[in-house]
C-alpha cells in the first residue's frame, strides 16, 4: 500500500467528523482567522524574521523549503523547474546560510546540489521558521555568514489526556495535490506526536501555454515520542523518512529518489538553580540516499545521449549540549557542539566513502541590559573544521580553526515604538562538499580545488530600524559586508562540466525594508522592497547570481468570517552580471529582464477550526522568468542559455482543519 492512500483517508476523516462537531477552544488557541501571509516581516526585530509555515500564503502552498523562503523579503531561489530550488539570500548561497530542522542539518549528496538541503523539507510540517540575518549569531555552527534558518517544532502541551492537531488539502492547477496532517495526543506526563504530507504535481505551462517539465512527487513521515514528568523536563525521541522524485527541464538528469531517514534525541532541563536556568541537548542522525538519471521520468528524445544512472549518499551525524545563565542584568548561553558527515557513491551495487567532514565548535553569547532602553549582545565562536579526500588511494587531509565573533547594540526606550540596532559580526567559513569536490580545478587550474580552496573570511555591518504603533508598523535592515577570500565558479562557455574554483575578494551590501497600515478596521495595505548587490574587489565588476532588486505590495480587506488579499509583485530587470561566472548550481548567463505579477487570494472561516482558502497566482496570465536560473536542458529541447519560464495563470484551493 502506498503511502498516499495511507494518510488520504486519515486527513479526509478527520475533515469530515470536524466540519460535523467542532472542538470546543477559545478564539487563542484556534488562531481565530489568521491572515494570510503575503509578506513575511519581522515580529520583533529587523534582524530576525518569525513565522508560521502553517499559516496560508500566496502564492501556492510551498512544495519544498526554497518555495516557501522566496515569500521572505531578501530570499530568492535558483529555477530550474517544478520543485527543489536552490534558496539564496541576499545573494548569498549555500553553505554561507546554514538550515536547521529541528536543530539537525541534513546535507544533500548530488554533487550539483540537485538535492539541496531545502528539498528534504515539507515546510507545513513545522511550527515556527525563525531567520537571523548576517553572522549576529554563534549559537548554531560555524560559518554562516548570510544568515541562519531554524524550522522547529514544539513540543505540543497537555494539562489533560487530548488530542489535538491541524490538518489540510490542497487541489490546484496542473494536478496539483497536496495532504498533510500533523497530530498529537497525550497528557501531563507525556506525547506521541505525528506528522505527514504527500504532494505531488504534473507538469505547469507558461503564460504561453508551453509545456515546462517539472513533474514531482514527495512524501514525509515522522513521529515524536516525548516524556514531561514535571513541567520543567523534557525527554523527546523523533524519528521521520521521506522519499520523492522530481523531473527538471534545467538539468540533464532528473532526480528519481530523494529518501532521507533521520533520528533525534532532544534532553531539556530548565529552573535548575536561581542562575543556571536551562540545560538542552541535542543528538541526530540524517541520511540520504539519492539517485539520478535521463531516462525513467523523461521520454527518449531523437539525439538523446545513452542512458545514465549514479547513486549517492551523504550519512551526518550530530550534536550540541548548551546551558543558559542568568543574572539581574545579564543571560549567559554557551556550549558546544560537533558535526561528522560523509558522502559515499555507488559502484557496482556497492557503496564506497568519497570524502568526508567533521567539525567541533565552542561557543558563548552574552545579553547584557546597560540601561532600560539598551542591550549589548556579543559572541565569540571558535571550531575546528576538517575534510578527507578519499576519492584516490592516497587520501588527503584539511583542517583549519575558525574563529567567528559579533558585537551588537539594541536600543529601544520604555514604551518607545522605535527600536534601533547596528551590530558588526566576523565569520570564517570551511570550504564544503560542494566547493571542494565538485569543480573540475582549484584556483591555480592545475589541481582540484581540495588543496587549495581558500576559506571563506566575512566582516559584516548590520544595522536596522523599526517603528511600530497601533496603524503603523515599518522596518528597515541594511548591511554591508566585506568577504574576503570569496569563493567563485568559472565555466567554460560552451561546457558547464568544466568548472574552476577560486578565491576572489568581494564587496556586498544591500538591505530590505517594508511596512503595513492599517487603513480601516478592514482594510490594511503591506509592502516590502529588498536590494542586494556584490563586487569583485579584484576584476572590478559584479559577483554573479545576484537577485535585482524586489518589491512586494498587497492590500487585504476583512471584514467577519471573509478576508480577500490581493499581492503585485514587480521585480527589477538585472544587468549587472558576470557572464559564465556563479556557484556549483547555476551561473551568468545574460541579463533578465523585469516582469510584474498579480496575485490574489480569499478565505473564509467556516467555525473556529475549518477554513477554506481559494487563490490565482499570476492572474494576467503573464510569461516571464526568474534572473537566477539554471536554463533549459537540450534533451528537452531548449536551446543553450533559454531561461525556464514559470507557471502561467494557476488556480488553487485549501482547506484547513485545526483541532
Amino acid at each position: 500500500m502506498s503511502y498516499h492512500t495511507r494518510l488520504s483517508p486519515l486527513i479526509l476523516a478527520l475533515l469530515v467528523a470536524h466540519s460535523q462537531q467542532a472542538v470546543a477552544a477559545s478564539p487563542t488557541d484556534r488562531g481565530e482567522n489568521p491572515s494570510t501571509l503575503i509578506i513575511s516581516a519581522p515580529v520583533v526585530s529587523p534582524l530576525e524574521v518569525i513565522s508560521s509555515p502553517k499559516t496560508p500564503r500566496q502564492p501556492l502552498p510551498a512544495s519544498d523549503g526554497a518555495d516557501y523562503l522566496k515569500t521572505i523579503p531578501g530570499f530568492a531561489q535558483i529555477r530550474n523547474g517544478g520543485t527543489n530550488g536552490d534558496p539564496v539570500f541576499r545573494g548569498m548561497f549555500g553553505s554561507r546560510l546554514r538550515m536547521l530542522m529541528n536543530d539537525s542539518e541534513m546535507l544533500g549528496a548530488c554533487g550539483s546540489r540537485m538535492d539541496a538541503p531545502s528539498s528534504y523539507l515539507s515546510p507545513e510540517n513545522f511550527d515556527v521558521m525563525t531567520l537571523t540575518k548576517g553572522p549576529q549569531t554563534v549559537l548554531w555552527g560555524p560559518g554562516n555568514s548570510a544568515g541562519t534558518l531554524r524550522f522547529d517544532r514544539l513540543p505540543p502541551s497537555f494539562s489533560a489526556p487530548g488530542i489535538k492537531g491541524e490538518a489540510s488539502l490542497v487541489m490546484g492547477s496542473n494536478q496539483r495535490q497536496d495532504q498533510n496532517a500533523d497530530i498529537s495526543l497525550g497528557n501531563s506526563q507525556g506525547y506521541l506526536r505525528l506528522t505527514g504530507n504527500h504532494a505531488q504535481s504534473n507538469d505547469y505551462q507558461d503564460g504561453d501555454g508551453h509545456r515546462v517539465p517539472s513533474k514531482w512527487k514527495k512524501w514525509n513521515s515522522d513521529i515524536a515520542i516525548g516524556w514531561t514528568p514535571d513541567d520543567d523536563t523534557l525527554l523527546e525521541l523523533t524519528a521521520g523518512q521521506g522519499n520523492g522524485n522530481a523531473r527538471y527541464a534545467g538539468r540533464g538528469m532528473d532526480g528519481s529518489q530523494f529518501k532521507r531517514q533521520s533520528l533525534g534525541l532532544t534532553f531539556k532541563k530548565e529552573n535548575i538553580s536561581e542562575t543556571f536556568t536551562e540545560l538542552t541537548s541535542h543528538l541526530y542522525y540524517n541520511n540520504a540516499d539519492h539517485v539520478m538519471d535521463n531516462f525513467s521520468l523523461r521520454h527518449p528524445m531523437a539525439g538523446m545521449t545513452m542512458p545514465m544512472r549514479s547513486e549517492v549518499g551523504r550519512k551526518t551525524l550530530g550534536g550540541r549540549v548548551m546551558g543558559t545563565w542568568q543574572g539581574d542584568a545579564a543571560e549567559l548561553r554557551s556550549g558546544v557542539d560537533m558535526q561528522h558527515n560523509s558522502h559515499r557513491r555507488k559502484f557496482s551495487g556497492a557503496w564506497r566513502e568519497d570524502a568526508s567532514f567533521s567539525d567541533y565548535g565552542v561557543f558563548s553569547e552574552l545579553n547584557t541590559r546597560l540601561t532600560p532602553a539598551d542591550h549589548l549582545i556579543s559572541g565569540v565562536r571558535a571550531d575546528i573544521s576538517q575534510a578527507t579526500d578519499k576519492r584516490t588511494p592516497h587520501t588527503a587531509h584539511r583542517h583549519r580553526v575558525l574563529p567567528a565573533g559579533f558585537l551588537r547594540i539594541e536600543h529601544q526606550p520604555e514604551r518607545s515604538p522605535v527600536l534601533l540596532y547596528a551590530g558588526l559580526g566576523y565569520t570564517e567559513r570551511f570550504p564544503d562538499y560542494w566547493e571542494l569536490f565538485s569543480p573540475t580545478s582549484g584556483p591555480d587550474r592545475q589541481h582540484t580545488a581540495f588543496h587549495s580552496l581558500k576559506p571563506e573570511k566575512t566582516t559584516q555591518l548590520d544595522v536596522g530600524a523599526k517603528y511600530q504603533d497601533k496603524r503603523l508598523d515599518a522596518w528597515l535592515s541594511a548591511y554591508i559586508g566585506w568577504v574576503d577570500d570569496f569563493i567563485l565558479f568559472r565555466y567554460q562557455p560552451t561546457q558547464k562540466r568544466i568548472s574552476q574554483a577560486d578565491n576572489v575578494d568581494a564587496l556586498i551590501f544591500g538591505g530590505e525594508m517594508g511596512a503595513s497600515y492599517q487603513l480601516s478596521d478592514h482594510w490594511k495595505v503591506e509592502s516590502s522592497l529588498s536590494y542586494a548587490q556584490a563586487n569583485n574587489r579584484q576584476a572590478h565588476r559584479p559577483l554573479p547570481q545576484i537577485p535585482p532588486l524586489e518589491t512586494r505590495v498587497g492590500a487585504t480587506w476583512h471584514t467577519g468570517n471573509w478576508q480577500t488579499t490581493g499581492l503585485v509583485r514587480w521585480v527589477a530587470a538585472q544587468h549587472r552580471i558576470a557572464r559564465n561566472e556563479g556557484n556549483v548550481v547555476g551561473k551568468d548567463f545574460g541579463p533578465s529582464a523585469s516582469f510584474l505579477i498579480l496575485s490574489a487570494n480569499s478565505r473564509y472561516q467556516f467555525t473556529d477550526t475549518l477554513a477554506v482558502t481559494l487563490g490565482i497566482d499570476n492572474l494576467l496570465n503573464k510569461t516571464y522568468s526568474e534572473h537566477l536560473n539554471l536554463a533549459g536542458n537540450g534533451s528537452f529541447g531548449y536551446s543553450t542559455n533559454t531561461p525556464i519560464n514559470e507557471p502561467g495563470r494557476s488556480y488553487w484551493a485549501k482547506l484547513s482543519l485545526t483541532f
